[in-house]
């Protein structure tokens, strides 16, 4: 499986590893980290044969796109076992999604994930994964402690392998 995904500025980046590191050290569980997993917004999850096939179109799509605002209100679980801060789907990230779909639905040989496809995406960044039940309490009562909405920017898109986490292509975006 790839995965196209949204990275943060600084700052941004610096807040939700925060929250990464504070969920790994109230519940012992380590997956983000010991994978490492990046603070990402994942736009688009693929299936396909190679990550070489995804990145000639991968690299097409990014050109279109400039650094873009970002807002993360609120935390959510998916249950059973992840929890997550939630993004607001304004119309940067609206118009990120339905071009990386669009691209890659064009390769040949590729599926896109149902969770991942326009009108049933939900975006979020991921704060702990393969949390069990009581872990998951224990992330959301930290969380509901720790959390403040951020506000920031996306400054760069990566094509990436999953389990574990691995770029094969990162590209900065250009500032507007």
């Amino acid at each position: 499986m790839y995965l196209i995904s949204a990275y943060f500025d600084e700052n941004t980046n610096k807040i939700l590893n925060r929250y990464i590191n504070g969920v790994a050290q109230i519940t012992g569980n380590d997956f983000m980290i010991r994978n490492n997993v990046p603070p990402h917004l994942t736009i688009t999850s693929v299936e396909a044969m190679s990550g070489n096939d995804l990145e000639s179109a991968f690299r097409q799509a990014c050109s279109n796109f400039k650094a873009g605002d970002i807002v993360i209100p609120s935390i959510g679980q998916l249950l059973p076992y992840v929890i997550y801060t939630g993004a607001v789907l304004n119309e940067y990230l609206y118009e990120l999604q339905q071009e990386f779909v669009a691209a890659m639905e064009a390769v040949e040989n590729t599926s896109i994930s149902k969770y991942y496809m326009p009108h049933s995406w939900m975006p979020h960044v991921t704060i702990g994964k393969t949390l069990s039940g009581e872990q998951m309490l224990q992330a959301f009562e930290y969380m509901q402690k720790s959390f403040a909405p951020v506000s920031g920017k996306i400054v760069e898109l990566g094509l990436a392998k999953t389990n574990p986490h691995e770029d094969l292509v990162r590209i900065k975006l250009p500032v507007s």
